[in-house]
């Protein structure tokens, strides 16, 4: 399940991060783990942001602070 639009969808379409240091990384198989899916990534970046913060509290401003793991699955 997405943790942006809460919709539950193939494991092929979500993108599977951890959050290490305050930076987004692919998940290394050790540790908790959440899941985006590439829609969300691409629609509302201050909405992805702002639940980011809320489920690792973290204060991020921007997507870039997190790491540049969404980024790199958009294309």
């Amino acid at each position: 399940m997405c943790i942006v639009c809460r919709e539950r969808h193939e494991q092929s379409i979500l993108i599977r991060f951890q959050l290490q240091k305050g930076k987004a990384v692919e998940f290394s198989k050790a540790g908790r783990s959440s899941y985006v899916c590439v829609k969300c990534t691409l629609l509302s970046s201050n909405r992805l942001v702002k639940i980011l913060n809320s489920k690792f509290k973290t204060k991020n401003k921007k997507i870039d602070e997190f790491g540049n793991i969404f980024q790199s699955k958009e294309t």
